[in-house]
């Protein structure tokens, strides 16, 4: 258990650990021999960019994404520029702590014409193209569950996201596959190997059931029902051989001290995952 070599594709996303700072859960993948990290922006914020940079450095992490941008959906034009502009900023960043891939979570509806935010989506993404291209930046559009489509995304299934990907005809952008948002979906695999070459992130956890949160009730991988190592051997059969982040929102596995935390997904990543 816990060996470097069989745990050298396993990435902490940063808000597994939440009540850590940057500093703290650079520290504890480096003690915990977890050679890489997906942080979260508002962790980025809160130490500075470069600081942020230096530690992830110093630390010998590899950053295997930055979350989030996306968000385009707007009720006014100013509003939609906005949000274009941070998700410039977003690059940036991701450009600058040598990731290559920005996680984005596309964003709901700012009323009731859930279509309407479905092309602004499409138009956020196609302006950002070419900014993304000239830092070497990658968009990986991550469909959320169904039940966040009111909240964080109205792109919800992985045909949607596909979908899009297909429009813009560039390297440039790809999909990000999460379990906790795929698992469901009776069309999964037939998506996984459409997406073929374009997946650009992969993210476990489990379903818990009877699910206890909407928003935190993600569970330990082995402690729900999805089935990882099928959706793994899918998502390699399509070409994906890059980082698997663990992601979780859990308030009680937040709650736990992180090198505990730590310790047990390395032990869940190779039973399960």
């Amino acid at each position: 258990m816990g060996n470097i070599e069989t745990i050298e594709r396993l990435s902490l996303n940063q808000i597994t650990t939440d009540k850590w700072n940057l500093r703290e859960a650079v520290d504890g993948c480096a003690r915990a021999d977890i050679p890489s990290i997906a942080i979260w922006r508002h962790k980025l914020t809160e130490l500075g960019l470069a600081e942020s940079k230096k530690v992830v450095q110093d630390a010998g992490l590899s950053v295997s994404s930055l979350c989030r941008g996306g968000m385009f959906p707007a009720a006014t034009n100013l509003e939609r520029q906005e949000r274009i502009e941070d998700n410039k900023r977003a690059i940036e960043e991701a450009a600058e702590l040598g990731t290559d891939v920005l996680v984005l979570v596309c964003g709901p509806a700012p009323d009731k014409d859930i279509d309407a935010a479905r092309k602004m989506v499409a138009e956020g993404i196609e302006q950002i193209i070419p900014f993304a291209q000239e830092h070497g930046i990658k968009l990986g559009i991550e469909p959320l569950h169904p039940m966040y489509a009111a909240e964080r995304s109205v792109i919800v299934t992985l045909n949607q996201a596909n979908t899009l990907v297909e429009q813009f005809k560039t390297d440039a952008v790809g999909v990000v596959v999460d379990v906790f948002h795929v698992w469901w979906d009776p069309d999964l695999y037939n998506q996984i190997s459409r997406a073929s070459g374009k997946i650009l992130g992969y993210h476990v956890s489990d379903w818990i059931v009877p699910t206890p949160d909407l928003l935190m009730g993600r569970g330990m991988m082995g402690d729900g029902v999805i089935d990882l190592r099928k959706i793994r051997n899918a998502v390699e059969k399509a070409g994906y051989k890059g980082p698997i982040e663990v992601e979780i929102f859990n308030e009680e596995i937040w709650n736990r001290p992180g090198d505990q935390v730590l310790g047990q997904i390395k032990e869940r990543y190779l039973e399960f995952v």
